[in-house]
């Protein structure tokens, strides 16, 4: 990063510094690796203003940037984000994903093997640069008994530590999910709560959706149809498999007969799955690749945390006025509250929906 400030020098410091924060009780090769890859994304941030003045520049780059810069100009301005660099850069970082997280959990549960950091508190993954290393850490939690899973991510927040880039691995979105990630990403440097992914990040869903919405409106468009009922009906056949997973594991058969009983619920939904694409969708689903993929309890860990609680957050902006200074002081407020009366808040919001 030629011509550096003092600022992003003190910043390149903290690389490591900030991978030991964010690393645990993880060994010094991982403390190593987190400080590389977050150095090398740094390192490979461009200004998106000088992209555009260069006549060199893709010209669907240049759109996609150009894009990028209204909804960003937009977040700040109208949905009351974080004003700051991020997203205001651009990193190629000539890889399809930015990490790569792994998941895990015993052979008989649906309880995440959790990772807890001082700035993240505890989460259900453990996230990696390189997906070797994903995969030789998947195999080693594999070699304990667990059930492992290995999902690709294109975009993260390093919730205003750092300025975070659009990357490459965004572009092949849609306008319209490219826009909601900016959004969604920008929601986790307004507020974030650690410890409790559903409530990160269903609040960031809902910021990105109704955040969607105001921008179309503003410019006066029409949405792009939604494939959101394919989506929730995938979604939901997941939840439903869960939920009789849940209480298979509950119940006391004999190991063998408990793992043939997993291997069935897992072909059930398979067939569910098949029945619903055939009857509801014309043939045509979205999740073939996954659902035909091995299929285990770490791959059902992500279902329901992106939107268990947007229909809370969607009320308590209702209750708000829709003004979202007020909404954001009201989201903080909720992060105050002990679990308990958390949990208990959103479940009144969901019921007033």
């Amino acid at each position: 990063m030629p011509n550096a400030s003092p600022k992003d020098l003190l910043r390149r410091c903290a690389v490591p510094l900030l991978a030991l924060l964010l690393g645990g009780c993880s060994t010094l090769d991982y403390y190593a690796h987190l400080g590389q890859g977050q150095w090398q994304l740094l390192h490979a941030r461009q200004p998106v203003e000088r992209l555009l003045d260069d006549s060199a520049t893709d010209p669907d780059l240049a759109r996609r940037l150009k894009l990028s810069q209204q909804a960003r100009d937009f977040a700040s301005a109208s949905l009351q984000l974080p004003e700051n660099r991020s997203y205001r850069l651009y990193a190629d970082l000539e890889r399809p994903f930015v990490v790569w997280n792994v998941f895990a959990t015993p052979e008989f549960s649906l309880d995440p093997e959790l990772h807890c950091f001082p700035i993240a508190g505890c989460v259900a993954y453990r996230g990696y640069y390189q997906q070797g290393r994903a995969r030789g850490a998947a195999a080693l939690l594999r070699q304990q008994g667990l059930d492992t899973y290995i999902g690709g991510v294109e975009a993260y927040s390093t919730l205003g530590w750092f300025d975070d880039p659009l990357l490459n691995t965004m572009l092949r979105w849609s306008d319209e999910r490219f826009i909601a990630v900016i959004f969604h990403e920008l929601a986790h440097q307004q507020y974030y709560l650690p410890g409790d992914t559903a409530f990160n990040e269903s609040f960031a869903t809902f910021v990105e959706r109704e955040g969607l919405r105001q921008w179309h409106a503003a410019r006066g468009e029409t949405p792009p149809a939604s494939d959101d009922r394919q989506r929730q009906q995938f979604i939901e056949l997941v939840l439903a498999s869960r939920e009789r997973l849940q209480q298979l594991y509950a119940s006391d058969l004999p190991v063998s007969d408990m793992r043939a009983a997993k291997h069935a619920e897992f072909e059930r939904l398979r067939r569910d799955y098949r029945a619903l694409r055939q009857r509801e969708w014309r043939g045509q689903g979205r999740y073939d690749a996954w659902i035909e993929s091995p299929l285990n309890n770490a791959k059902l860990l992500p279902f329901g945390l992106y939107d268990q609680w947007v229909p809370a957050f969607a009320a308590l902006f209702t209750r708000e006025g829709r003004d979202w200074r007020a909404f954001y002081a009201a989201v903080a407020a909720l992060g105050r509250l002990p679990e308990a009366n958390r949990r208990a808040a959103l479940e009144g919001l969901m019921q007033t929906n």
